[in-house]
């Protein structure tokens, strides 16, 4: 019997998974750790241990962090990623990052992705400070930041710079890309999203 689809997993507590991370989510090898990285409440942190991955969430709120500690499949880790150390073994089958920009840490997250792994990291860009926050260029991502992120690095399954105008506008840029290299990583047919 096939688990429900990951929207319908992702239960009512928190806001909805992402839509960008539930599309790409198949290509994450089944049963293998997701790193959850800026977790916040852990929207995606619920949907993909449910989905049965193993899901480190780390997050600075130790409030967001409470709770998600009686989730089954999940483990948390309070940790200041912008002014610490980075706390975190070196890499991970997937890593999911939503509505985080810390650009010193862009190359760690990359070399963060496993052989074989998946990073789908979606956030802000450039033209959000016309329409609401956040607004400090500090914290939107330039025109192809991500793809340059990723170069000489991971193969890019998909990509998009722009204009969202639901759930509420917004000026994002989203990417899904692999690590190849590990036998069987990636699927021989495209696969099937639970759109």
């Amino acid at each position: 019997m096939n688990p429900p689809p990951l929207a319908e997993q992702a239960g009512e507590a928190r806001p909805a998974p992402s839509p960008w991370v539930l599309r790409f989510a198949s290509l994450i090898p089944a049963g293998a750790e997701v790193l959850d990285l800026a977790c916040g409440s852990g929207r995606h942190a619920q949907a993909l241990a449910a989905a049965g991955h193993p899901v480190l969430g780390v997050d600075r709120d130790a409030a967001a962090l409470q709770s998600l500690r009686a989730l089954s499949g999940v483990r948390v880790l309070q940790a200041d990623l912008e002014n610490a150390p980075w706390p975190l073994r070196e890499r991970f089958a997937a890593v999911v990052v939503t509505n985080y920009l810390w650009r010193p840490l862009l190359p760690r997250i990359v070399h963060g992705v496993d052989e074989g792994g998946v990073l789908i990291y979606e956030t802000f860009a450039l033209g959000q400070a016309s329409i609401g926050r956040p607004s400090n260029p500090q914290f939107l991502l330039r025109p192809g930041e991500l793809l340059d992120a990723v170069r000489g690095e991971l193969r890019v399954v998909a990509y998009e710079d722009g204009f969202e105008a639901s759930p509420r506008g917004a000026f994002v840029q989203r990417i899904c890309a692999v690590r190849e290299g590990a036998p069987g990583s990636m699927p021989e047919q495209p696969p099937k999203y639970n759109l």
